[in-house]
């Protein structure tokens, strides 16, 4: 894969685009049953600053459904989340859809880009529903493509793009909002075995350069055992 930093001002872009909130993800006694079906038993779990930690487990083993609760995209029947120091789970609705655009992003299998919108208004979005300045938003988004090789791609729409193209307009538009966490579910298992691989190296070379993290769930082994660590679910608990 060619280097996708090449050619950037690193300078010029840490000026405008620092990760400064630390990240941390810490899970406290996590259950969570659908119907009478146990699917998290007390599941305990901490992340630090900085980690690429892969989240394996054969299906049916709860590895998504946790994610979905680190992520704020569901609740536990009982136990505690915290990211970045903020009891997630103790938020009200409002206040957990505006700590969520803030503080976390995601990137998902299917990329869920939004069809009708450029590569750069896809990055955008998270950034325009926080408020925050169209113009600055924009311009951090067209830096993001550019760190991610994306600059001749900035006004394609989704169907004019790879599969691994589409994918990293999901990477960029998940730091748009300088996120403490990046949750991934599956991210490369709908793209090829090559395209997959230069995945794998952007998140790794995305946490060296920004000292962002990643808690990832994939069936993918060489991914997981790239990262600095790899939980392993069976059965709703951590082995």
């Amino acid at each position: 894969m060619p280097n996708p930093f090449k050619g950037v001002s690193s300078l010029i872009f840490l000026s405008s685009f620092e990760f400064l909130i630390i990240a941390v993800i810490q899970g406290k006694n996590i259950t969570k049953k659908f119907g009478d079906l146990p699917v998290l038993r007390g599941v305990d779990l901490t992340v630090q600053t900085g980690e690429v930690v892969s989240l394996v487990g054969p299906s049916g083993s709860g590895k998504s459904t946790l994610l979905h609760i680190l992520g704020t995209l569901d609740t536990p029947d009982q136990g505690s989340v915290e990211i970045a120091g903020t009891e997630v789970t103790r938020l009200s609705r409002k206040e957990l859809a505006a700590f969520r655009n803030r503080s976390i992003g995601f990137v998902f299998q299917f990329h869920h880009l939004l069809p009708e919108f450029s590569a750069l208004e896809n990055v955008c979005i998270p950034g325009w529903l926080g408020k925050r300045s169209r113009s600055e938003v924009k311009r951090e988004a067209a830096e993001l493509l550019e760190l991610l090789g994306l600059t001749a791609r900035i006004d394609h729409r989704p169907n004019q793009l790879s599969g691994g193209e589409q994918q990293r307009v999901a990477v960029a538009r998940a730091l748009i909002n300088k996120p403490a966490v990046v949750f991934a579910d599956e991210p490369t298992g709908n793209l090829d075995t090559h395209t997959a691989q230069e995945l794998h190296r952007l998140f790794f070379d995305l946490r060296d350069r920004f000292n962002q993290t990643f808690l990832i769930v994939t069936h993918n082994e060489e991914l997981a055992s790239l990262s600095d660590r790899c939980l392993r679910i069976r059965d709703g608990q951590l082995g």
